[in-house]
């Protein structure tokens, strides 16, 4: 009979971890679960000798396995909260009360930096704070959408559901943030050496051609001059142009950090001709599946506007839906409020009839961010795709011109020669 290592959690938080014989891994969970254990990680021992995951789990514990960190506390990162909030869901869902299960999390994980802030919640929440209260005070490792999520999850009473389905989110996002990036590494690479090779040509090669033009003045042609002029820029000021554009990138960062900077550059991101419609259907897919799992956990339309509203990052996108709620507060139907905002294709607001006529508007908001979600991650794949040929074309133009211009020059001589 297969044999399996398994950890799992008594009611009083306490990590228990052992070895059982069993039939196949479902069985042995409900053998776990029928001890009163909340089964965290059920293994298969092959030919006697237990995988590398479980054995890094049953032989190293977490206290251990901290120790051994040699670059000290790391920063927590979108996969460590992915994580985080899987496991919180299994163990509400088996039933452990909140408390019990954040004091399970802080002996499982293995990063200082999650077990201070695993801590603090623990902390707030035995003080008697709502969960959503707590996140919120850590704003920059939840995030809005997050924290809406969980406040929507505590007003329904399911919890545990809504932390599942964040986990589907979290996971989605980081799939689709992993395939950019991939997807991304040969552009940003080619970019990079063209970008290498023009500075090149035009700080070194260029200007060996200075003594050779030199007393030439309007005989040259114009190119030939430009390209001169670039290149002895170039070579004199590289480094004050260098420094120069690095503070006005700084700058120019720090007032996009500001309210109206952050205003007017989203409202221009908006209207660039692929990324803006793209842009504008990942804020639409956070909307949608916010405010479709709201309703579809209960929460009341008014109250689940106005936080689903809150999980849209475009501030000028945000503007827009807040005038959803008074419409509707004012009588009026979901289907003209949102019509009304301007930022609904037609197949949206049909799909947002359909579900407002047949009493099914979560369901169907839900589709309809999936169908945004997906658009979102062919357009991306589509556009890098694109990217490439487009970054070869453009610099492979840029460096045939100056190489062109060059040669302009050099037959301008034999001219004056002959």
């Amino acid at each position: 009979m297969p044999e399996f290592l398994w950890k799992a959690a008594r009611a009083n938080a306490e990590i228990v971890e052992g070895r059982l014989q069993s039939e196949s891994q479902t069985q042995a969970t409900a053998q776990l679960r029928s001890q009163g254990l909340t089964p965290l990680k059920v293994e298969r021992v092959d030919a006697g000798k237990p995988s590398a995951a479980a054995l890094d789990a049953v032989a190293m514990p977490p206290k251990i396995a901290r120790s051994f960190s040699v670059f000290g506390p790391k920063a927590i990162t979108q996969a460590d909260i992915l994580t985080m909030t899987s496991e919180l869901s299994i163990m509400l869902k088996a039933g452990l009360a909140l408390d019990n299960a954040l004091r399970v999390l802080i002996g499982m994980s293995a990063k200082p930096a999650m077990v201070e802030l695993t801590q603090s919640i623990l902390d707030d929440v035995k003080g008697g704070a709502p969960l959503s209260r707590v996140l919120a005070r850590h704003p920059h490792e939840f995030g809005d959408f997050y924290i809406n999520m969980v406040r929507s999850g505590e007003a329904s009473g399911q919890l545990s559901a809504v932390l599942e389905r964040l986990t589907e989110h979290l996971d989605r996002m980081r799939a689709l943030k992993e395939s950019v990036i991939s997807a991304a590494i040969y552009p940003a690479i080619l970019l990079g050496v063209a970008l290498l090779s023009l500075i090149a040509m035009l700080g070194f090669v260029v200007p060996q051609f200075e003594t050779l033009f030199k007393g030439m003045g309007d005989a040259l042609p114009a190119p030939t001059r430009i390209v001169m002029v670039v290149g002895h820029a170039m070579t004199d000021y590289g480094v004050v142009i260098g420094v120069g554009l690095v503070l006005f990138f700084l700058l120019a960062q720090r007032w996009l950090g500001t309210p109206s900077g952050r205003q007017w550059w989203q409202a221009r991101a908006l209207q660039l001709p692929l990324a803006g419609s793209l842009l504008l259907k990942y804020d639409l897919t956070l909307y949608a599946r916010s405010l479709g799992t709201l309703l579809g956990n209960g929460v009341p339309l008014l109250s689940a506007l106005q936080i689903a509203t809150q999980t849209v990052g475009n501030v000028n996108l945000r503007q827009a839906l807040e005038g959803v709620a008074p419409k509707i507060k004012g009588g009026g139907k979901m289907v003209d409020a949102l019509k009304a905002s301007g930022i609904f294709e037609p197949l949206a607001m049909s799909l947002i009839k359909v579900g407002e006529e047949t009493g099914r508007m979560g369901p169907m908001l839900l589709e309809l961010a999936r169908i945004f979600n997906r658009d979102v991650e062919n357009g991306i794949k589509r556009g890098l795709t694109l990217l490439e040929p487009v970054l070869i074309l453009i610099l492979g133009l840029i460096i045939a011109s100056i190489i062109v211009s060059i040669l302009l020059g050099i037959l301008s001589i034999n001219d004056l020669v002959v």
